[in-house]
């Protein structure tokens, strides 16, 4: 399998990323942080819009990766979790402690997968199931940040 110059694998695999042998969603989901910050440098509506196109393009480009490699939803393709964190720090506040607390927050949420990031992952095919769990594990973090950052300042 010649996978490294396709296109769709190496926006798939998060510039080939999710190739590690441990825990490669973890160290795909670190690319959402660079996203995000952009994403926190432009006005909210803008942001929103990007965030939607990132959103199609991962929903096309992980079907593709995932008919390209004959397998649902394989552990290699972590355009999704990018994805999902970047739906997590989406609007707020971009620092070290929206940062840490995002990753930490949305990799809890991924792995542990309560209704219905689950369950969107179970009841949508290619692209839309390995997309839509993640984005809302990013949208439980999302909430959850929010509160803690109104509760805190």
């Amino acid at each position: 399998m010649n996978f490294t110059r396709n296109p769709v694998v190496f926006l798939a695999t998060g510039a080939y990323i999710g190739f590690v042998p441990k825990a490669p969603g973890t160290a795909g989901s670190l690319w959402g942080l660079p996203l995000a910050w952009i994403l926190s440098r432009i006005p909210f509506p803008e942001a929103i819009l990007w965030t939607l196109l990132f959103a199609l393009i991962t929903v096309l480009v992980s079907g593709s990766a995932e008919k390209y490699f004959e397998k649902k939803d394989p552990g290699c393709i972590v355009i999704d979790e990018i994805l999902g964190l970047v739906v997590g720090l989406l609007g707020l506040p971009f620092n070290a402690f929206t940062a840490i607390s995002g990753f930490v927050l949305f990799r809890f949420f991924d792995i542990f997968k309560p209704f219905p990031v689950r369950w969107f992952q179970n009841h949508f095919n290619g692209g839309w199931g390995i997309a839509l769990d993640d984005v809302a594990a990013g949208i439980y973090t999302n909430i959850l940040l929010n509160v803690i950052l109104h509760l805190l300042y």
